[in-house]
């Protein structure tokens, strides 16, 4: 049969065996590759790609190192080179990381169910006791039906007994539901490996022989080595606190909701007092009020006072009530950024730590009863950011059903941070209790919708399926360059939009029309939610951008039109209110227009009814 694989080409001693290593990401494989080869290693660049695979020789046998990937398949070049590599191994030693074997058996059993002889090495044991883990490698060998060799690479221990186990290598414990779908295809491709790759649809390998994708079975494959895996894992491995390091422990007690989340407020309230008190009130106190609200705008309006008037049509363009040259610049430069940049700096502190993904674990039965899983807190923890962004994020989760309910509650109730910065700088000094009523008040809007949308919407939530990496102390230059990058694209996507928000509302505003927009909206502006017409501009502009809406009752609140409780009012339907403009157009493209037009039709209706009911209860 003609060989396809791009290995056919290389030069290969007659009679050598290939022994490939393979392995996740960073598990070590390269001191495995030197240990076997010593010195004599040729490094080239594989066929039809930019990637370098190492190749050198141990006794008669030829040795090829593979790039680290967490599946085999063709998403990427790393991916394609590690798959040609591995197909057409005759001995595969797969370094595993043994403290992370939930993630890096995925590619093991993969391996196995190709059918190619193998020894895994059981890396990084040092580790293990570290990390308060303990593994039975005899009831882990029994179970994947291969050897397995423990080891620490670094301190060269178990190498030796690695090298003699390639002798003894053998086919594992292949999952028979994916054995009986490869059996159907197993005639039509060079290599028996190559029928996995066949039924899990890969893509490349279809094209190389000419198939159609008629027997694929991807997600059922995946599920069922997911599922044996996780069997597994729960099977061989255990915790104990011996010998085990605090932040082991610290990250175990992350996970119990009885120290979790305590834990989880405690970050929350240290969150709390450096963005809403420190960055809302002492830093933006000096750059709003101070350097842009006086330096700056005595500085702009000397220069345009004498260019244009101020009552024109350009001049309030420029320098008015909602000039591009005073309002947009004092509110984005002098109350946003620092917030966004604070906001960022947390952001990027808890995902540097690993505390993020123990907050998705701990969190995951709170959000099974909203129609979602502990995953769902990674998009939602991002619309505190940006809701465009996490809206696209949503794409992680596993049915469409999540991806419809996690953008509703984006949409919904997650404010972003440009956004939250400006309901934090109004909100935090009115006291806590007025806090307490903001937050219990979208609390309750998020679990209601969620709640009614998971009883309404067909199917059941997917399992939590999340890898979580040791915690550590966060590199403060890798938190600041996060923090500069993602304040970096704020600035440049809100910038522009302001300028626009400013441009419509004062044409809105000279033309007459938000007037006859307000006194249109008056009966549900001051019956309903009982708050002055004039709010009503504001709703108007968050449509352009949420912030922009909410920097607006900055200016009613300094007027003295809003007080503490008509301020929470306000917040509340500026919060739950229709997403901006560049949040719907992202949630049209994620979802279909029929679900785009409930998003944003439900948004309306909700974000009025609970600002109206919770002025009927307050005022």
């Amino acid at each position: 049969m003609h060989c396809h694989n791009p290995v056919c080409t290389m030069e290969i001693p007659e009679g050598a065996r290939k022994i490939v290593l393979a392995g996740n990401p960073n598990v070590g494989k390269s001191v495995f590759f030197n240990a076997l080869t010593g010195m004599y290693v040729d490094v080239s660049n594989f066929p039809g790609t930019t990637v370098d695979i190492s190749v050198g020789k141990y006794q008669d046998d030829v040795v090829m190192d593979t790039p680290g990937v967490y599946g085999i398949s063709s998403f990427n070049d790393e991916e394609r080179v590690a798959r040609d590599v591995i197909l057409f191994a005759n001995v595969i030693l797969n370094v595993v990381d043994a403290v992370h074997l939930e993630r890096d058996l995925f590619l093991t059993q993969q391996i196995i169910d190709m059918g190619t002889p193998m020894v895994i090495a059981l890396n990084m044991m040092d580790e293990v006791k570290r990390n308060g883990l303990k593994i039975d490698i005899d009831l882990l060998s029994k179970e994947l039906g291969v050897e397995i060799i423990p080891t620490t690479a670094i301190k060269k221990e178990g190498m030796e007994e690695m090298k003699a186990a390639l002798g003894r290598a053998k086919a594992g414990n292949q999952i028979p539901e994916i054995k009986a779908l490869m059996e159907k295809v197993i005639d039509q491709v060079d290599v028996n490996a190559e029928a996995l790759l066949v039924v899990e649809e890969d893509e490349n390998v279809l094209e190389r022989h000419n198939l159609k994708n008629q027997y694929g079975n991807r997600e059922e494959i995946y599920k069922l080595r997911r599922n044996r895996i996780d069997g597994i894992i729960e099977a061989v491995v255990s915790t104990t606190d011996q010998g085990a390091s605090f932040r082991t422990k610290l990250g175990r007690w992350m996970l119990k909701p009885i120290t979790g989340i305590p834990i989880l407020f405690l970050a929350l309230y240290l969150t709390y007092q450096a963005i809403g008190v420190f960055v809302a009130q002492t830093v933006v106190g000096i750059t709003e009020e101070i350097i842009m609200g006086q330096y700056y705008y005595d500085f702009i309006m000397g220069i345009m006072t004498k260019i244009v008037s101020e009552t024109s049509f350009i001049g309030q363009l420029l320098i008015g009530e909602f000039g591009v040259l005073t309002m947009a610049p004092i509110y984005l430069l002098g109350l946003l950024l620092p917030l966004v940049v604070g906001f960022y700096f947390i952001l990027s502190i808890m995902e540097d730590s690993g505390y993020l993904p123990r907050i998705a674990a701990l969190v995951d039965r709170l959000l099974t009863g909203l129609g979602l899983n502990g995953r769902a807190i990674i998009p939602m923890i991002l619309g505190f950011g940006c809701v465009t962004m996490a809206t696209i994020t949503t794409r992680l989760l596993g049915s469409k059903r999540e991806r419809f309910i996690a953008t509703m509650l984006l949409g919904l109730a997650i404010p972003c941070s440009a956004q939250l910065g400006v309901i934090v700088g109004l909100i935090a000094p009115l006291g806590g209790k007025i806090v307490l009523l903001y937050c219990a008040t979208i609390f309750v809007v998020f679990v209601l919708t969620g709640t009614a949308l998971n009883k309404i919407m067909p199917g059941e939530s997917t399992d939590l399926l999340i890898d979580l990496p040791p915690l550590r102390i966060p590199v403060l230059s890798n938190v600041l360059r996060k923090t500069y990058i993602k304040s970096k694209m704020f600035i440049m996507e809100a910038g522009p939009l302001f300028v626009l928000g400013a441009i419509v509302v004062t044409v809105l505003q000279y033309s007459g029309a938000l007037d006859a927009i307000m006194n249109t909206f008056a009966p549900i502006t001051e019956g309903f939610l009982k708050l002055p017409k004039e709010t009503a501009q504001t709703f108007i502009m968050g449509i352009i951008r949420r912030d922009f809406g909410a920097a607006g009752l900055n200016d009613l609140v300094s007027q003295g039109l809003l007080n503490p409780l008509q301020t929470v009012i306000a917040l509340v339907v500026i919060t739950l209110f229709v997403p901006c403009i560049a949040a719907i157009m992202v949630i049209f493209k994620e979802r279909s227009w029929q679900e785009s037009v409930l998003i944003w039709i439900g948004s309306f209706v909700i974000s009025f009814l609970a600002g109206g009911l919770l002025a009927q209860f307050v005022l």
